[in-house]
């Protein structure tokens, strides 16, 4: 079994982890299996991503050949939009454990800052964004529902000891800022789209001169959304000047020069692949580091380019309008 270098972030949170968005359901086992032989520890899942119960088989059979132990995992799982009124919150993280195989989960994140109306788990699981998606013109539909009702409800499962620690995707300043008032457990995650085209510098660093972790999901941007018509293909951070020209200088692949970026500047990245070799890839970013004038350079390759914006995506496949960053 390999044994990378795993960099911490603030708290014990490894600063590579493996995204489970997209990772179709026959491949989620058989690769969760294999990156945690390789050597991740930290897995971000998720209820909406449909996969838990296949990557729960993963995590148990990597446990039964003593790839690892459970306590040297790090697991994610996040609250879906439809669980957010206070009776719904742990009867969803006692389905997202079974589904895992987990008695606790490291971190359990509030998904998105959008509360839907509920839908049994015996209509449909995961309930995604539909309301009734055999409606003739099927729509979203919201619940009305404060996010602190939905945070105390979280802080709630962790005095249960069902998860160690909470926090919150997808929010921007101004939300975190009402978040860490009224929080009495503060949180730990701030995890949000985060790449050289979406630098997000104010929003790091509020959320680093408070405590609170930054986590990157879609951390290669526009590579995550062509196969989804949410990108064009044109669109690559790897095909950058700045980011080629350092891996070359580095003998590193653009993809490792930009996560190397992202955990340079403090922040935990979860980077997706179905492939064996870049699992390995993925994580050999700790053997070298960038220059202040390479980081400046990536950074300023910023053009606040959002590819997951449910003021867009909703519109345009979920027939609703639910604007949440403008």
């Amino acid at each position: 079994m390999n044994t990378p270098n795993h960099a911490l972030a603030a708290g014990r949170v490894p600063a590579v982890g493996l995204g489970l968005w997209k990772v179709p359901k026959p491949d989620a086992a058989n690769l969760v299996r294999q990156a945690i032989h390789t050597g991740y520890r930290h897995l971000d899942c998720a209820c909406d991503y449909g996969n838990e119960p296949e990557v729960g088989s993963g995590i148990a059979t990597a446990l039964a050949a003593g790839d690892c132990q459970r306590e040297d995992l790090w697991v994610t799982s996040k609250l879906w939009n439809t669980y957010h009124a206070r009776e719904h919150v742990r009867p969803a993280v006692e389905r997202t454990l079974r589904d895992l195989r987990l008695d606790y989960l490291d971190l359990y994140l509030i998904h998105f800052p959008i509360a839907q109306e509920f839908v049994p788990f015996e209509t449909r699981y995961p309930p995604e964004w539909f309301f009734d998606p055999t409606e003739a013109c099927p729509r979203m539909k919201f619940a009305r529902v404060p996010l602190s009702d939905t945070w105390g409800a979280m802080e709630d499962l962790v005095a249960a000891g069902l998860v160690r620690h909470i926090g919150v995707s997808n929010y921007g300043t101004a939300l975190l800022r009402d978040l860490l008032s009224y929080a009495r457990v503060r949180p730990a995650v701030l995890q949000v789209e985060l790449h050289p085209y979406l630098a997000q510098e104010k929003l790091v660093r509020f959320a680093r001169e408070n405590g609170v972790t930054v986590a990157a999901f879609s951390p290669l941007a526009a590579q995550s959304y062509h196969s989804i018509g949410m990108a064009e293909a044109a669109e690559s951070v790897l095909n950058e000047e700045a980011v080629r020209s350092a891996a070359l200088r580095y003998k590193k692949s653009p993809a490792q020069v930009a996560l190397r970026w992202a955990v340079q500047r403090g922040t935990v990245v979860v980077p997706k692949t179905t492939r064996p070799e870049r699992l390995a890839e993925n994580l050999a970013l700790f053997d070298f580091g960038l220059t202040t004038d390479e980081m400046t350079a990536i950074s300023a390759l910023n053009r606040d380019r959002r590819y997951n914006d449910p003021g867009v995506f909703c519109e345009a496949a979920f027939n609703t309008f639910c604007p949440i960053y403008a």
